[in-house]
């Protein structure tokens, strides 16, 4: 590691979040449990707005599509039949939530629910996104030299916007030109950045992707899309192989662009 050339061709940056722009720790420690501790009050504050009763409805629909699985929760309907029928159902969501969140699953209706729940977290100053302190420099001269910087996380767009609007470096949304999650597609298949790309208006290897994942980056690399894999503390370890084949940087500060000279 050291200093890492751009190429000249590269129009823009797409960043992962979770090891890349942000300590992995954080949404472990921080987001994820937040969840576990809370969805039970949630639900019980909220059941009765619409919104709430959509994420519900999105969880009943994939616990039917899981039923098949292993430990699969089913969620009951309602049929307003007093207080303990409601206990009973809010438990089945909550059991769901739990078990989703152990397999470490990434539905839609799952990372709605979530996003739902961080968004009055960080409203409310519970949580704040916290962000390594080379990201917010480092960007700043990247935009400053002309390049476009886009956000591509498993998470929710809403999520990525939470985490970035509420930051500890406060609301930094404006340095970013665009978000995308997996809704463009799964970032381990080479199509999504292939997408990507054609949603921003440039060719793949116009794009320099950060991650800290290496089948990611093998993916991203397939569309011939420029990579370099992040090195941040708490990262998964690479093999002696992954760490002698990709591009490694331990900071963002560590890259540079030429059109900045």
């Amino acid at each position: 590691m050291g200093v890492l050339p751009v190429p000249a061709e590269v129009r823009a940056i797409l960043l992962d979040i979770e090891g890349t722009t942000t300590p992995i720790a954080f949404v472990q420690e921080t987001l994820f449990p937040y969840i576990k501790d809370n969805v039970k009050e949630y639900l019980h504050a909220h059941w009765e707005e619409e919104e709430c009763q959509r994420d519900v409805g999105l969880l009943r629909k994939q616990a039917q599509e899981d039923s098949s699985l292993d430990g699969a929760v089913p969620i009951p309907l309602e049929s307003g039949s007093g207080e303990e029928e409601l206990e009973r159902v809010i438990q089945a969501v909550v059991d769901n939530v739990h078990w989703q969140m152990s397999l470490d699953r990434k539905t839609t209706a799952l990372k709605q629910l979530q996003g739902h729940m961080w968004r009055a977290a960080y409203a409310t100053g519970l949580v704040k996104g916290e962000i390594f302190e080379d990201v917010v420099p480092a960007i700043r001269k990247w935009r400053e030299a002309g390049m476009k910087v886009y956000i591509y996380s498993s998470g929710s767009i809403e999520a990525q916007k939470l985490l970035f609007g509420y930051s500890t470096e406060g609301d930094i949304l404006e340095l970013f030109d665009g978000h995308f999650d997996t809704k463009i597609g799964p970032k381990v298949e080479s199509e999504s950045y292939r997408r990507i790309a054609a949603s921003i208006g440039c060719a793949t290897n116009n794009i320099l992707f950060l991650t800290d994942v290496p089948r990611e980056a093998s993916a991203a690399e397939e569309a011939d899309t420029h990579v370099a894999v992040v090195i941040r503390p708490g990262n998964a370890g690479l093999t002696d192989d992954e760490k002698s084949y990709y591009s490694l940087i331990s900071s963002f500060t560590e890259l540079f662009l030429p059109s900045s000279t």
